[in-house]
């Protein structure tokens, strides 16, 4: 089939969705508005004071040239790992702490002012694009579960297969000729001398580029990213309302046939198949939803993970929205969502095995689950969401840069013994 006619295909069954989706409107006005309803809840209590301090804060030290610098420092870290750029340790820690799609943000930034080539922005949301703890330890873990052990099985089983699908793209286009060019000449304008005298260098002249006064600096912080998250709020009402039609007028189940048959074969609790749609779309949707599933709790823990890790179409949907003034491509990043979900979904598994299982069964209360992750979050204030994440935020990037340098320092005193040795 020809590139034409398979456009055309693709227009024809979105016309087809998008019909029948606004019949479903009509005939389930009040679940679809309830539906709206629950994911403005969720963007209120929890999506909008995670993310806003974070957007503010990564333009205004975008724009101080802070980024920059830090880019220097981290630079022995993330080249040997992950062959992205020290700045890309900037995008980790904001991903880490904020999650989705914190990372896609930042790493459009980068894109975008050349702090990055293509490729090496594909492998920055490769393994950059991760849930934020709060979520995984108080949501899914206390809300969902009624269980702290599970956050931590999962949250250790999330980074572990984060970390795996960062070493896996780490050859990601390595013999793009753009690619290798870009990072050449970017080579060759690098400073020599000392790291921390290079690492304020950087970030003079990226202040010096960037040339906003501060005031103007904050006010286009502010102003970008509240029009970024008001397109993260209607992706969310939009998949919440979408979940909640397929679900009243029985396209779940014939969406989910398939996935039937297959966990029929493998001997998974059947009530799983609607959650894995759901999972499959929406994050936060379906987790809650497995978590409801009166089934065998590894199957639960193995699916949710690979749900955490997959993200949901929804967090794909706001990624490709805020990469469209880039030419970073949707592949590589949908190809190390299927990759993280599977590693995720096998860690946890074998770490189930290995005894972080039972202490998840005997700390389950017999409570029943919620039905959403607003109420499973209902207990923290806009302040103690942004408080901690910022917390956090500042935690890892104080981590990453002892690492760093531990690492540069590590390798300076190789070489020093190496050419002791020589003489």
């Amino acid at each position: 089939m020809s590139r034409g006619k398979k456009g055309q295909l693709l227009n024809l069954v979105l016309i087809a969705v998008a019909v029948i989706f606004t019949i479903a409107l009509v005939v389930y006005p009040t679940e679809g508005f309830q539906a709206g309803i629950a994911g403005l809840k969720v963007f209120g209590k929890i999506v909008f004071p995670s993310l806003l301090p974070f957007f503010v804060l990564a333009e205004i030290l975008m724009g101080l040239g802070v980024v920059r610098g830090l880019g220097v420092l981290l630079e022995p870290l993330m080249r040997p790992l992950f062959s992205v750029p020290g700045v890309g340790a900037f995008a980790l820690s904001m991903g880490l702490a904020a999650g989705y799609p914190m990372d896609a943000v930042i790493a459009s930034r980068f894109r975008e002012t050349g702090q990055c080539t293509r490729v090496e922005g594909e492998r920055l949301l490769a393994f950059t694009n991760t849930a934020d703890p709060l979520f995984m330890l108080s949501a899914v873990a206390v809300g969902m579960f009624k269980s702290p052990a599970v956050g931590g099985l999962l949250a250790i089983s999330h980074y572990i297969s984060a970390f795996l699908v960062g070493i896996c793209f780490k050859f990601w286009g390595r013999n793009d000729k753009d690619h290798l060019a870009e990072v050449q000449a970017r080579t060759k304008e690098r400073a020599q001398g000392f790291i921390f005298v290079r690492a304020y260098q950087e970030m003079l002249r990226a202040r010096e580029e960037d040339g906003r006064p501060f005031g103007k600096l904050l006010g286009n912080a502010v102003t970008e990213s509240m029009q970024t998250l008001i397109m993260i709020c209607g992706l969310i009402v939009f998949f919440a309302v979408f979940i909640e039609i397929l679900s009243k007028s029985g396209l779940m189940r014939v969406i989910g046939a398939p996935i039937a048959v297959i966990y029929h074969l493998f001997h998974i609790h059947g009530g799983l198949v609607s959650p894995t749609i759901a999972g499959i779309l929406e994050l936060d949707i379906g987790s809650a939803q497995v978590a409801g599933v009166d089934g065998p709790l590894l199957q639960k823990l193995a699916l949710v993970s690979g749900i955490i890790g997959w993200s949901g179409l929804a967090v794909h949907a706001q990624v490709a929205s805020v990469l469209t003034n880039t030419d970073i491509r949707m592949l590589p990043y949908f190809l190390a969502r299927f990759l993280q979900a599977a590693f995720a979904a096998a860690a946890t598994v074998v770490l189930y095995f290995l005894g972080m299982g039972q202490k998840a069964t005997q700390a389950m209360a017999h409570i029943p689950a919620v039905t959403g992750v607003g109420q499973a979050m209902s207990n923290h204030s806009f302040w103690q969401v942004s408080s901690s994440a910022v917390g956090l935020w500042l935690c890892i990037v104080g981590g990453l840069l002892v690492l760093s340098l531990g690492l540069l320092m590590v390798r300076r005193v190789r070489i020093i013994a190496f050419h002791t040795r020589i003489k």
